[in-house]
């Protein structure tokens, strides 16, 4: 997809994970700088969300981000974005996310990650964008989550053909390839019920 100017990280807010994924979230912000791409995202400075915004700024990436009152009221903002939008709610934040988007990218993550990856793929199944969504399998985080996917299209809760809706890699590295090699077809909303 050569469209492409900003790409959306969601990923978890915690420092206390393996050193595995903030070395990954370092990994994907320099890969996303280096695609000459901005990142945007959560707009914290905590966790792998602000691993990811300081590596792309390290390297020159345009960053911005989304933070609703409520948390940034917890000082937990990054101050040194290129922009800097505090939203009054987390519906607004999301949906500004996909708004000044053209991609998005699923690293580890807890509850939050869940919540948005579910409704980027859901809107994506009800025509409300055709952006592509990768999601960075790393050591095998998300495997239990897909194999729930799975199970879900195998009882017909979800056609077969959705879970092409995203793709998964095993890596960060594999991510710039993932997404400037994303189909660019719009799936046709009408087909979500037959």
């Amino acid at each position: 997809m050569s469209d492409i100017k900003n790409v959306c990280v969601y990923c978890g807010s915690s420092s206390r994970v393996d050193q595995v994924y903030k070395d990954a979230a370092v990994s994907l912000g320099h890969s996303i700088a280096k695609a000459n791409w901005g990142v945007v995202y959560g707009g914290g400075r905590v966790g792998l969300m602000g691993l990811v915004a300081d590596s792309a700024l390290e390297k020159g990436a345009k960053v911005i981000g989304i933070i609703p009152e409520h948390i940034q009221e917890r000082e937990v903002e990054h101050n040194d974005l290129t922009e800097l939008h505090v939203v009054d709610s987390m519906h607004t934040r999301k949906q500004m996310m996909v708004d000044r988007s053209q991609a998005f990218v699923i690293l580890p993550g807890g509850l939050g990650t869940l919540d948005e990856f579910f409704e980027l793929i859901t809107w994506k199944q009800l025509g409300l964008h055709d952006k592509p969504i990768v999601v960075v399998n790393l050591g095998g985080y998300w495997t239990k989550l897909l194999e729930c996917i799975d199970n879900i299209a195998s009882v017909g809760f979800m056609r077969q053909e959705d879970k092409d809706l995203f793709v998964v890699v095993d890596g960060e590295d594999d991510v710039i390839d993932a997404l400037r090699n994303a189909p660019n077809e719009k799936f046709d909303p009408s087909t979500k019920w037959i």
